[in-house]
């Protein structure tokens, strides 16, 4: 059964740590050193449980931009960053938030589109990956 908690960085970073690493260092190639951030300690964590296992992670950072947005490969295409995104929206308007921001792989932009956001200025490279910048209204 999928649940999503909203944690500190502190009561995250032991789950969401190797799964971010898992997704964006080990599978994507994100050089380890730029992975985790400062950003880290002032953003809201979620966290996408299957039962005791944290599946998949996301942020929100105190500026309305959401990130880091990671699903274990073996359980992707089950709804879990759909169920991410939602929780962090909630969260945003819950504290006020009248404009989302992400920065999406552009191979996730339909993804984010399908939730309202929409693409934002020209494509451009982060880590070595293309990227789309994206907005919603909340």
């Amino acid at each position: 059964m999928l649940r999503i908690e909203l944690l500190s960085w502190e009561n995250a970073r032991s789950r969401a740590t190797p799964i971010r690493f898992e997704v964006f260092v080990k599978e994507q190639g994100v050089p380890a050193e730029i992975e985790l951030d400062e950003a880290d300690a002032q953003s809201i964590h979620a966290l996408a449980f299957d039962g005791s296992q944290v599946v998949g992670t996301a942020r929100l950072l105190p500026d309305g931009h959401i990130g880091r947005m990671a699903v274990l490969k073996q359980f992707r295409g089950k709804g879990i960053g759909s169920a991410l995104l939602v929780k962090l929206v909630e969260a945003a308007k819950q504290r006020g938030e009248r404009t989302l921001v992400l920065s999406a792989q552009v191979h996730a932009v339909d993804f984010y589109r399908a939730h309202g956001f929409r693409p934002q200025g020209e494509v451009y490279e982060e880590a070595g990956i293309a990227h789309q910048d994206m907005r919603r209204s909340i």
